[in-house]
Parts: structure tokens; C-alpha cells; sequence
């Protein structure tokens, strides 16, 4: 019987965006939760959220990136030592390093339920893996299999990763395997939003700050069809981002001062940024299953994105919207372009894209099976 529940991040406020609604739904089956994250302490906004349901949250210094070894050893040593003294029976970790380490440090403190959940790839499985990137996949790799050897449970956000997982043995093929529809989107806190008139076309993405996400070509494609649609206006909202494949400051002020995007910065807040916009973008090499893809879906926002891991899940290309090849910014500003030339396609696959949000994604409905699965319901 699951009594006692650390769940560990890597970025605080992932807790609350991302995972608020498992970690409710854990309160309110009376389990004692204890959530993890770097500094979590001096992140009074996420951890009085999280101690006003009664969660009991707690530091370790887990860095989200970079390559330290001594570090991520004594962060595991910290995670050890933590799970020694509140004793869960559920550890649930998610991001890599919450995974490895924390994996590691359960098993090793002899938590009996280790549950790991994929929720993308990242830097060390996309792009062109040469030099620092090529040693940091491989490590990435080694690490990955090691640890999840280690795991009672694996969830997977797509059935590439899976695949992949699977295919590069980083994961057994008798491993308890189980995937998600991505983190799941709370459909009365993203609710249905009325479309802006058409004066001003607006297309938005919402991602952090890295080559990976597509924002280069997305860019690219703004600077290809602001030659013939000057009334058109591409937004951008997104935090820098320590990651190698980070996309620095001045790069995107570029962009912002010859008025090709419009930088709205990181918002804790982004659904007044999707209701003022008539489709979200996201040109990303791959993901888990993108949340900001499936909170736009949400408020009835049509969706162009690749034909890519976790991307190509969300949308049924012609539907609720389109698919594009990763990488080509000329098919993405087509793409786009379909939508100006016929905005009345916004209003139907809009209305397409909460169906499907509404059949596929709804949180609650993700976390019965993620709950069902770790034999907590």
C-alpha cells in the first residue's frame, strides 16, 4: 500500500504547470506527498501552491543542465538521504536527471515503487550528434539504461520515444512500459476562448528558448511571409534558456528589432498570449507531447507542427490543422500561409482541436491511468 509519495523536478515550476493536477488528485486519495526540486524553498509562489493542498516540499540541488558529475553524484547523495528519512514508498521522478539520479537513489534507500516518467528526449537525443553533443548523448545513454534497469515502472509520452528506448536497449523489453497521452491539459482552467478578429493575423509559439524548439525556422518563415502580408504579426513568448542549444539574447533581439517576432519574454501566465492569437506554431525537432500544443488545442486554436515524436500526435493533419516536415521553413511558412489566405479554416479546426483535446488529453483522464498503473486507485 503506496502511503508516502516523492516526486522530484528538475524546473520548480513544472510542479504546479505540469504536475499540479497528479499531485492533487495524489492529495485527495490522503496520500502524504513530498515533492523535490533545486531551491524549492525560495520558490514561494510554487511552494505555497503546493503546501496549500498539503505537500511537503523539500530542496536538493538537481541542476537541470549541464554535465557535472560531482555535482549530480552529491544530489543523488542528497535524494538518498532524504528518502532514508521520509521513507516513501513511491518515488516518481521526470526530466533526466530527476530519472537517473533519483532512480538511483531510491533504489539504492530501498524504495520499493520507482516509477520514471520520459517526457521528451531533449539535447542528447536530437540534432546532429557531434563532438561535446556526441560524448553527451553517449553518456546520456548509458546513464539512461543504467538507471532504468533500476525502475518497477516507465511511462512514456509517445510510442517513439518508446521505440526508440526500446531499439537503442535502454530499456528492457520485458520493462513494465506504459504511454501517456503527454501530461494531459486541465480543460476548465484552458477553456474554450473566443477567436480575435482578422485585422491582425497573429501566430504564436510558446517555448523555451533552444534550436530544438523550431524557433530559427519559425523566424525564418515570418521573415518569408511578412514580404507579402505586412498585416500579419508572429509572437514569440519564451524564457532563456542554460542549455547548450540555448538560443542566445541578442539572436532573438535580432529578430525583434528588424520586427520580425515580437519577444513577449517568459510568462507564468500564457493563456492570455494563446486567446489573442488565431494559431499556435511549434516547429520543434521533437518532443514528449507538448503542453503548450495541447493548451492551445484547449482554447480552440488550430495547430501547425512537425511530423515529428510527440509532435505528430496531436494533430490530424487537414483537422485541427497541419503537419509540416521538421526543419523546412518554406513548407512551415506554407503552412501558415494556408491559414491567411483561408482564415475561415481558424474556426473549424479550432473547434476541431478542443474535440480532440477533449477526447485525448484531458488531465484527469491521464492521471486515472498514471494512478491505475503505479496500483495507487
Amino acid at each position: 500500500m503506496v502511503e508516502k509519495v516523492l516526486i522530484t523536478a528538475g524546473h520548480n515550476i513544472s510542479l504546479r504547470n505540469f504536475r499540479g493536477s497528479l499531485i492533487e488528485a495524489m492529495c485527495s486519495l490522503k496520500l502524504e506527498v513530498h515533492a523535490a526540486g533545486p531551491c524549492l524553498l525560495d520558490d514561494k509562489e510554487t511552494c505555497g501552491w503546493l503546501e496549500a493542498r498539503g505537500v511537503v516540499c523539500h530542496d536538493v540541488p538537481i541542476a537541470r543542465v549541464g554535465l557535472n558529475p560531482i555535482r549530480d553524484l552529491y544530489a543523488m547523495f542528497v535524494l538518498f538521504s532524504l528518502m532514508r528519512r521520509i521513507k516513501p514508498r513511491l518515488y516518481l521522478g521526470y526530466t533526466i536527471k530527476p530519472v537517473i539520479w533519483g532512480l538511483l537513489a531510491a533504489t539504492l534507500a530501498g524504495v520499493p515503487k520507482r516509477v520514471a516518467l520520459i517526457t521528451g528526449l531533449g539535447y542528447a537525443f536530437t540534432g546532429q550528434a557531434k563532438g561535446k553533443r556526441a560524448l553527451i548523448q553517449w553518456i546520456a545513454r548509458w546513464l539512461y539504461a543504467f538507471a532504468l534497469d533500476k525502475a518497477s515502472l516507465v511511462f512514456f509520452q509517445n510510442p517513439d520515444d518508446l521505440r526508440e528506448f526500446q531499439n537503442l536497449g535502454l530499456v528492457a523489453q520485458d520493462k513494465p512500459v506504459r504511454v501517456l497521452n503527454g501530461s494531459g491539459v486541465d480543460l476548465s482552467s484552458y477553456c474554450r476562448s473566443d477567436l480575435p478578429n482578422v485585422e491582425i493575423f497573429q501566430f504564436l509559439l510558446i517555448a523555451r528558448l533552444l534550436g530544438d524548439k523550431g524557433i530559427r525556422e519559425y523566424a525564418a518563415a515570418a521573415s518569408l511571409l511578412l514580404e507579402k502580408y505586412p498585416n500579419v504579426e508572429f509572437k514569440l513568448v519564451g524564457g532563456l534558456d542554460p542549455n547548450p542549444d540555448g538560443i542566445g539574447e541578442s539572436e532573438v533581439q535580432k529578430w525583434a528589432n528588424s520586427n520580425v517576432l515580437e519577444w513577449l519574454g517568459e510568462l507564468r501566465d500564457v493563456r492570455p498570449a494563446i486567446a489573442e492569437c488565431h494559431v499556435f506554431v511549434l516547429p520543434s525537432y521533437r518532443e514528449g507531447t507538448p503542453r503548450t500544443v495541447l493548451e492551445s488545442m484547449a482554447m480552440g486554436r488550430p495547430i501547425i507542427t512537425t511530423d515529428a515524436p510527440g509532435c505528430r500526435e496531436t494533430v490530424v493533419d487537414g483537422e485541427n490543422g497541419f503537419l509540416v516536415p521538421v526543419y523546412s521553413v518554406e513548407l512551415l511558412a506554407a503552412a501558415m500561409e494556408k491559414f491567411i489566405q483561408n482564415p475561415e479554416l481558424i474556426a473549424t479546426m479550432g473547434k476541431r482541436s478542443r474535440e480532440v483535446a477533449e477526447e485525448k488529453y484531458d488531465v484527469h483522464k491521464v492521471n486515472e491511468v498514471m494512478l491505475r498503473e503505479i496500483d495507487i486507485l
